[in-house]
């Protein structure tokens, strides 16, 4: 019976490969909200189908989101040769943000050229006009951090500008961009912090500015370059350490200063994010928050900030990976009154299982972001991105309404109870026919002959596959 359900499982997975398979979790509603995953790819729930993706690589650092579309960053994957030099040329995967099917690759190119700089697009994310950028890591020896524009149609990179590090020659890992990175419909703010390979790290923050209607830009602290901050959390810290993330934070208050950037959080290894201004001052910690929302294992680096009819929230790493029984998820919580971390209101553990517990070998970035919709009946509804490099990605969708009517047996064929039938429901049948889990004999006896075996997995994959209703 194993190898006939094995036999089944991989028929109806390999046949669904472009369909979306879930996270097979419920999530209760929390001050009226809800959450559900929309699809889930990684170690923990498609197994080799993404192990042997090109994105579980140490070299997919990065991930980001933006209108519909998942651009995963992976450096030195092609194979070129140029002259006599055989090189290592970067690339981008996208995938359907809808349903996780893939989409073209992206091999980079600039002028004309591969692009095949080491590390070359350690760093990818888009600026607020939907400009899609990569950033390379940059060495001790290196003055600049060069910022490219991609074009998604050919994968052929422009340089924006070049990050200048005024002499103060750290390394630099993960950028952050706000604003409009060609100037044209708004200002635009860069910025990235020094990191380290061991504690206590450097205090060096690194920004530059460009005007609206401006072509030149300009050091961003005050005509500055950088600025060595002073004020860290907890008090005995230095610097920021390794492998830190900046997130700057649109001011919603002040329309004109919309996209300055003048606040931005800090997330760097050993420690819970912290929000800075720009004149170097901390401005908020984790200090107060209560135990529930500090990160289990503060190894991990990232952070988002959101709004949902009228609230605040901030989305940010539970943990590494398998330290205190991690698996790569984030927190969901609503920020407290006047979007103070003192009062933070945990909603979501997301996933609330894992994503995969399997080292990334010191990456410690844990890309988040989000765009905003409304529904047909005037409802926002956020859908959120999580990446983890090497472990795996997901889409969850936050809203009143999300998930449509709740599940019930009367859905044929889901066995899981999520309200949907796909390929989830396989392995939660596969699972209680083998005593895995207890039988739920109302939903697992797809066929409805009054047993529940091998012969219900065969229903289930006629109905997941078309073949009956």
């Amino acid at each position: 019976m194993k190898k006939t359900l094995l036999f089944l499982f991989c028929a109806v997975t390999a046949a669904m490969s472009g369909m979306a398979i879930t996270d097979n979790q419920t999530y209760e509603p929390v001050n009226g909200i809800k959450v559900v995953n929309k699809w889930i790819f990684d170690r923990e729930h498609t197994g080799e189908a993404y192990t042997s993706n090109a994105i579980c690589s140490q070299r997919a650092r990065t991930a980001v989101m933006d209108d519909g579309i998942i651009y995963v960053s992976r450096s030195e994957e092609l194979t070129v040769i140029v002259g006599n030099d055989t090189l290592a040329q970067s690339v981008i995967h996208r995938f359907n943000a809808a349903d996780g099917s893939p989409l073209p690759d992206l091999p980079l190119t600039l002028d004309g050229a591969p692009y095949t700089r080491f590390l070359g697009v350690a760093s990818i994310g888009v600026d607020h006009f939907h400009h899609i950028w990569v950033a390379p890591m940059t060495s001790t020896a290196q003055n600049t951090v060069p910022i490219y524009m991609v074009n998604t149609e050919t994968g052929e990179l422009t340089l924006v500008v070049e990050m200048n590090k005024d002499g103060i020659m750290q390394r630099t890992d993960y950028c952050d961009v706000m604003g409009d990175l060609t100037g044209e419909q708004a200002e635009c703010n860069i910025m990235t912090l020094a990191g380290a390979t061991a504690e206590p790290g450097f205090p060096t923050a690194y920004r530059m500015h460009l005007e609206q209607g401006a072509t030149e830009w300009e050091g961003g602290f005050e005509g500055d370059y950088y600025i060595d901050y002073v004020d860290f959390y907890p008090e005995t810290n230095t610097g920021f350490s390794l492998a830190p993330v900046v997130k700057m934070v649109l001011n919603t208050e002040d329309e004109e200063k919309l996209y300055s950037g003048e606040l931005f959080y800090v997330d760097c290894f050993g420690r819970d994010p912290v929000l800075y201004d720009i004149s170097g001052s901390l401005i908020d910690t984790f200090e107060e928050t209560s135990d529930d929302v500090k990160q289990t294992d503060k190894n991990a680096n990232g952070v988002a900030e959101f709004t949902l009819e009228g609230r605040n929230f901030l989305a940010y790493p539970k943990g590494q990976y398998d330290k205190n029984g991690n698996g790569c998820q984030i927190y969901v919580c609503e920020l407290g009154e006047g979007m103070a971390l003192s009062g933070l209101t945990k909603y979501w553990q997301l996933p609330a299982d894992s994503l995969g517990k399997v080292s990334d070998s010191g990456l410690r970035v844990h890309c988040i972001n989000t765009a905003k919709s409304v529904d047909d009946e005037g409802n926002e509804v956020i859908t959120l991105f999580t990446f983890k490099a090497y472990n795996g990605m997901g889409i969850y969708e936050i809203g009143v309404n999300v998930g449509g009517e709740e599940p019930g047996p009367g859905l044929k064929g889901d066995v899981d109870g999520n309200g949907a039938v796909n390929v989830s429901d396989v392995t939660a049948l596969v699972n209680m026919i083998l005593g895995v889990v207890p039988k739920d004999e109302e939903r697992a006896d797809v066929d409805g002959n009054g047993t529940v075996n091998v012969s219900d997995v065969t229903a289930l994959v006629n109905i997941i596959l078309g073949v009956t209703q």
